[in-house]
């Protein structure tokens, strides 16, 4: 029986991580994620599990019999995974949205809270009643709750790792679904085994029911039952669209549909390439005016989105000799070429294209070439990974592979007729982090898409029409849209004039590696766009402030303290509050580590999983070291306030490690080694966090013996900080304050839950 719970408890974990991450990845295809759609969906997840870990828990201490419980909330999780999945697909349909069109935020939040309900209230549970189970056979402690803790750690580990390096890429989503099912249901008809021949009928229902679907769910993954499943649900999510082809990479998503002969390709639920005609007026515009700009373009650098129409048209300039294409994810191309076109199949398979599976920002450190014109196909920094190639930092790596007369050509959205506060905001936040590179920017305003043409040569800014046109008749290029007159339209004074006079007012901050202010502000325009009676929101989240969140922290700190309660009852108070600090400044780590690496490195999926993996290894290290020593430690308070002054000993260090190394990037030795110090320092923030929760379980068990009441408050609280983190954190703190006062944030909250443990154990001594 001992051995069966173990695997039950790491196979929570296990279980809880894959449906954490599979249905991210599903409702961010539904939703086209950015970093304010990740952050709804982990809060929604994670508050989710902390009601069903603190009030569905309590049944735990009321019920004769936990382990039946525990095996019917194994059920329910079982059966709501698949279902959430089908769910999240056939969403636009059930609410009258169509595919391809956007949803705003308060959509976003009530959809995928109801979806996650079912399955994380039930995981949630598991947890209070699995720390119930394992006390009935072991130690009426705290060190029970420890041990629970860390085996479902231990399953978190196995199960991230897992997931991104066997089953996504060779398996769907309802597979990988039915698959968990499986061993849920198996696990639980084990734990039931020995009360098979108990006189009550209920571990016999139970175990009935659970052969049932077990069968089912068996029946569905090792036939073609969950293929038949997975494509009747995509045909619902993509509704009248003819879908050729779905598939997921480490990358993400990638869909094909077809119109007549056209051809359009998703990614992550956004289109990125249409073949064999493409968006015309954007593809002429984006590649003719800035390569008609150069008096002879020989080699060009695109990066991203080449394919469908940028290549085809850089190739109808004479002088070109070299095009190098750098994407990310080797799938797109991939699927491009199986669905070939007489356009793909001219870009792709041209001899002076050279391809590279490479990160952008990686591949110009590596290049030796210099370049012409540098083409960024990427027109809006809506996310962290797309916004490390709009910071000072990339302008500046991009600036030393131009030639003398070399061009940076990037995008952003635009209008000729009004911009709106956020728009201003986002085209002002970038055309300051150009300037502060380059010495020379020309701006073509557009009627979507404003283009910007920035160099270290003063010709860019003398450009005309007429020289333009010029160069068009000479090159003898073959264009649909791109005339003279059209020339001359787009680079009339009167755009320019009205454009720069819009932006009065704007932003004067500049987009940083380490401040990427340029996620917020296209998050606030998306915000715009979708739910406009949420701009207040986010203009006000924009105003945040170090001085302010420390009058705020002071404030709460205070208050707190002259609450007139009985000392007893506001230390209890105190241990869950130190917890969510906790359970905040972990988040923050992990986040602030992630985004840090995707700034300096690129968004290396398997280094990503690595940091993820090694969080959890130093939270089951402290939870494991902390929960052997529980006995030996005598002095428990003490030793909490060292625990809480080193994370926020911590959350000072972080940061300045960082901004030591960054200037010395370029040489090889600390390009290398800094990885190596993100994982040891990953691994360093999951132990402070691991290490503390045990603790915090036998302290608060010495004032309220209830230890189901106790694992469900306490890990309640450490997933409420999460949430909180996971919103304000990847949201608001990370882009608009940066790393270092993030981090100073904190240094801050946890110093104030440090003043309220230590005053409030003084007044109980």
């Amino acid at each position: 029986m001992k051995k069966n719970l173990f695997f039950a408890l790491v196979v929570m974990g296990f279980s809880g991580i894959i449906a954490q991450i599979l249905l991210l990845r599903e409702l961010l295809i539904t939703f086209y994620g950015n970093e304010l759609t990740i952050g709804i969906i982990l809060a929604n997840w994670l508050v989710l599990e902390a009601f069903g870990c603190f009030f569905l828990g309590k049944m735990a201490e009321r019920l004769k019999r936990p382990l039946q419980g525990f095996v019917g909330l194994q059920i329910i999780f079982s059966l709501s995974l698949p279902l959430a999945i089908y769910l999240t697909r056939i969403l636009k349909e059930v609410i009258g949205v169509t595919a391809g069109e956007g949803l705003g935020l308060i959509s976003i939040l009530y959809s995928s809270f109801l979806i996650l309900l079912p399955v994380s209230i039930s995981h949630g549970a598991l947890f209070t009643f699995g720390c119930k189970i394992y006390s009935l056979y072991f130690k009426r402690d705290a060190t029970s709750i420890g041990r629970v803790y860390i085996y479902e750690t231990l399953g978190t580990i196995v199960g991230g790792i897992a997931f991104n390096y066997l089953l996504i890429p060779y398996f769907h989503s309802f597979q990988i679904a039915l698959g968990v099912a499986l061993i849920n249901l198996i696990i639980g008809i084990f734990l039931l085994a020995p009360f098979w021949r108990d006189i009550q009928l209920s571990p016999k229902i139970l175990t009935i029911v659970s052969f049932i679907f077990l069968l089912l769910a068996g029946l569905l993954t090792f036939s073609q039952g969950a293929d038949k499943i997975q494509w009747f649900s995509i045909r619902s999510q993509w509704k009248n669209q003819d879908v050729r082809h779905y598939q997921n990479s480490i990358y993400g998503n990638v869909v094909v549909t077809k119109r007549g002969e056209q051809y359009t390709f998703f990614s992550d639920g956004i289109p990125v390439i249409t073949t064999p005609t493409p968006d015309i007026t954007f593809v002429e515009e984006f590649v003719h005016l800035p390569l008609l700009a150069h008096p002879w373009p020989e080699k060009v650098l695109i990066l991203s989105g080449g394919a469908g129409g940028v290549i085809g048209e850089v190739l109808k300039h004479p002088s070109v000799e070299r095009i190098d294409y750098v994407e990310l994810d080797p799938l797109i191309l991939k699927i491009v070429k199986s669905f070939p076109t007489h356009l793909t199949e001219s870009e792709l398979n041209n001899p002076k294209v050279n391809i590279e599976y490479i990160d952008g920002r990686i591949f110009i450190k590596k290049s030796s070439y210099k370049y012409d014109l540098a083409l960024l196909g990427l027109s809006n920094p809506s996310d962290l990974q797309v916004n490390r190639l709009f910071t000072k930092e990339f302008f500046s790596l991009v600036k030393e592979r131009l030639k003398e007369e070399g061009i940076l050509v990037i995008s952003l959205p635009g209008s000729l007729t009004y911009l709106s506060e956020e728009l201003k905001n986002l085209n002002a936040c970038i055309i300051n982090t150009l300037k502060s590179v380059f010495p020379y920017l020309q701006i073509i305003p557009g009627d979507s898409t404003n283009l910007f043409l920035t160099s270290t040569s003063k010709e860019i800014s003398l450009i005309n029409h007429l020289q333009l046109s010029q160069r068009l008749k000479e090159r003898k290029l073959e264009v649909n849209l791109l005339t003279s007159a059209h020339i001359e339209y787009k680079l009339h004074s009167r755009w320019l004039n009205w454009f720069l006079k819009s932006l009065e007012g704007g932003t004067e901050r500049i987009n940083q590696d380490f401040r990427p202010l340029g996620v917020f502000f296209s998050l606030s325009y998306w915000n715009a766009l979708f739910s406009p009676q949420m701009k207040g929101l986010f203009r006000w989240f924009e105003r945040v402030n170090l001085l302010f969140l420390f009058i705020l922290f002071f404030i709460i700190t205070l208050v707190f303290l002259l609450i007139r309660v009985k000392a007893k009852r506001l230390f209890k108070m105190s241990i869950p509050i130190c917890i969510a600090t906790t359970g905040f400044a972990g988040m923050i780590f992990d986040l602030a580590l992630i985004f840090t690496f995707q700034a300096l490195y690129g968004y290396v999926f398997h280094w990503i999983g690595l940091l993820v993996t090694a969080f959890m290894v130093g939270v089951a290290v402290g939870a494991i070291a902390m929960t052997s020593l529980l006995s030996r430690i005598k002095e428990d308070l003490a030793f909490f306030i060292k625990i809480e002054l080193a994370i926020v000993l911590f959350s000072g260090i972080l940061p300045v490690i960082f901004l030591l190394f960054h200037p010395y990037l370029d040489r090889p030795i600390v390009f290398f080694l800094l990885q190596i110090v993100f994982l040891v320092l990953s691994c360093l923030s999951g132990l402070l966090v691991g290490v503390q929760f045990p603790l915090a379980n036998k302290m608060y068990l010495g004032s309220s013996p209830n230890l189901s009441r106790t694992a469900g408050l306490l890990y309640g609280a450490d997933l409420l900080g999460g949430w909180l983190s996971g919103i304000f954190g990847g949201v608001v703190l990370l882009p608009v304050l940066g790393l270092l006062r993030s981090c100073m944030v904190v240094v801050m909250l946890k110093l104030s839950s440090l003043i309220i443990v230590a005053a409030s154990a003084r007044r109980r001594i």
